[in-house]
């Protein structure tokens, strides 16, 4: 199975910090966020990664290199000025995903759920399945309800909040256009309806992290965790 970690975004909420360094290449207790990806990507036996690429895409591709540093093939999929949203990235990268269902993570988050698991997931009728979690302080609304056969839906009650990880088949994405920005949270939100997605809820640690604010209070939880030697 091969992933696509998104990494193009600009990062307007994460200002200044994201003026000169991309959200990914962000530290948090000792490493940038996207290693920590990386690393628990290859954990799981994973190989193939894609990684979309816009703002400071060059410092993104000259820190990760081929991705050797993590038994890992990595691939870049560069996205013009502005990048191109959620799902136009993703229908960019459709030629390097392959056939066959895809992970994607976004790049700007930390999340201790393992990998491993979408390798076993059987989407069956489904066209992708999604990660949720508890909603957090900044995202008291949620996104989605999970009922208790797993399936994702839109209802009002009980909501939780996507994490940023989700397991998609190719044809989710065969009418968004390669080269327009289009949004992903539309189509979820679509699918979800006619009962396409089904989803788990993580009760492990998440963050979301979208501000400095977020990326200070993470790297002090994962240092008081990782203390240095």
């Amino acid at each position: 199975m091969r992933t696509m970690i998104l990494a193009a975004g600009r990062g307007e909420r994460m200002r200044p910090l994201s003026d000169a360094t991309p959200k990914p290449l962000l530290p948090a207790g000792g490493k940038p966020l996207i290693v920590w990806q990386l690393e628990r990507l290859a954990a799981a036996g994973f190989r193939h990664v894609v990684i979309n690429v816009s703002h400071l895409g060059d410092q993104i591709q000259r820190a990760l290199g081929d991705g050797d540093a993590w038994n890992l093939k990595i691939i870049y999929s560069p996205e013009p000025p502005g990048a191109l949203e959620t799902a136009g990235g993703i229908a960019r990268a459709l030629p390097l995903l392959g056939a066959q269902p895809f992970l994607v993570m976004n790049g700007d988050i930390f999340c201790d759920w393992d990998p491993a698991q979408a390798l076993t997931l059987p989407l069956y009728n489904n066209w992708a399945h999604l990660l949720l979690a508890d909603n957090p302080a900044h995202h008291p609304q949620g996104d989605f309800s999970l009922d208790k056969n797993g399936k994702v839906g839109n209802a009002a009650e009980d909501r939780l909040t996507f994490a940023g990880i989700g397991l998609y088949t190719p044809r989710f994405f065969a009418r968004i256009a390669p080269d327009r920005p289009a949004k992903l949270a539309p189509l979820l939100y679509q699918a979800a309806a006619r009962g396409h997605i089904s989803g788990e809820r993580h009760t492990g640690q998440w963050t979301d992290v979208g501000t400095p604010e977020r990326l200070y209070e993470l790297d002090r939880q994962l240092t008081e965790k990782n203390p240095a030697p």
